[in-house]
């Protein structure tokens, strides 16, 4: 029987994330610092808060462009933090702004995506899970990783949000073995 992975409930925002965009992965550095940024947001909430709230974020953050969310001020900030369209947070706001920078500068020095990519070896990791309890909220790789990016200037990229924005960029298929999307990922 095939089954969605038993994290999506019946909403239909989450079910559309769930069978078009989780897992597919992404190669646009772009798209990838929106997804790492929407992932430190959702750190201590609930995706489907994020998700309802990602136009605002993409309003509020100039569609998620790095260089132009680099040059945010403090005023920046004072008006994201009155914004309700986005999760109202001073720490990660101000993060964001820390990690778009950080984004340029390691963009302009070996590209994102290309250094992203490069720790799976460009092929998204095919692990066969048969349930949710198998799906591990950190692991090693995500660990390395997180290690790498705050060297490198980025903020709220602790493993566990690292390894959802693993899940979520399809650097790694975690959808369990029995979802649809499991076997259209693996390709």
């Amino acid at each position: 029987m095939n089954e969605r992975c038993g994290w999506v409930s019946d909403d239909p925002l989450y079910i559309a994330y769930h069978d078009d965009e989780w897992g597919v992965p992404v190669r646009d550095s772009r798209v990838l610092f929106e997804m790492l940024v929407l992932e430190s947001f959702q750190s201590g909430l609930n995706w489907l808060t994020i998700l309802r709230k990602r136009a605002g974020f993409r309003q509020a953050f100039h569609g998620f462009d790095p260089e132009a969310v680099a040059r945010f001020t403090e005023d920046d900030v004072t008006r994201l933090l009155g914004e309700p369209a986005i999760v109202r947070h001073r720490g990660k706001i101000e993060a964001t702004i820390a990690n778009a920078r950080a984004w340029c500068a390691l963009n302009a020095e070996i590209g994102f995506a290309g250094h992203i990519w490069g720790y799976v070896g460009g092929t998204a990791l095919q692990p066969d899970r048969a349930s949710l309890d198998e799906v591990p909220a950190q692991t090693e790789l995500s660990r390395e990783i997180s290690r790498d990016l705050k060297t490198r200037g980025f903020r709220f990229v602790g493993p566990t949000t690292v390894y959802a924005f693993m899940q979520a960029a399809g650097l790694v298929n975690d959808h369990v073995v029995t979802c649809p999307c499991h076997a259209r990922l693996r390709g």
